[in-house]
């Protein structure tokens, strides 16, 4: 039986760089630079305040974890220490934000979500600055 050149393990790393890549750039560009703007427009702050810190404070969390974080994902760096805050962000837009809305509109929050854990138990794969950085270090 003749054997690919990538094997399973291959694949299973090419597609945790293609579902972080993706998870990453499109909350960061759909979503995380919105806030970004908002939070650095120089006007008012109006934004939802679930933990009762303030729209300031939960706006800067939200742009926290929807940029930096995010784009960390795309990278593949501290990834399972980044997913947390993304995690969270998730669960609050679920659980609080849109917790009366109908599925429709929380459909995201949670496809966002599931693909967190997924890449948060699997690890981030072979192509990433993590899998380098432990290379590196062995």
């Amino acid at each position: 039986m003749k054997t690919s050149k990538y094997t399973n393990s291959a694949y299973s790393d090419i597609g945790l760089l293609i579902l972080r890549v993706f998870l990453g750039l499109s909350m960061c560009f759909g979503h995380g630079l919105g806030k970004w703007n908002n939070l650095f427009s120089g006007e008012e702050i109006q934004f939802a305040d679930p933990f009762g810190i303030g729209a300031l404070p939960s706006l800067a969390m939200a742009v926290f974890a929807e940029v930096i974080c995010s784009i960390l994902l795309a990278l593949g760096l501290l990834t399972r220490w980044i997913l947390i805050p993304l995690i969270v962000t998730m669960l609050v837009a679920v659980f609080i934000v849109h917790v009366s809305d109908g599925f429709g509109v929380m459909e995201k929050a949670l496809l966002y979500g599931i693909g967190y854990m997924t890449i948060l138990f699997t690890g981030p794969g072979r192509f990433s600055i993590d899998a380098f950085l432990k290379s590196k270090n062995k």
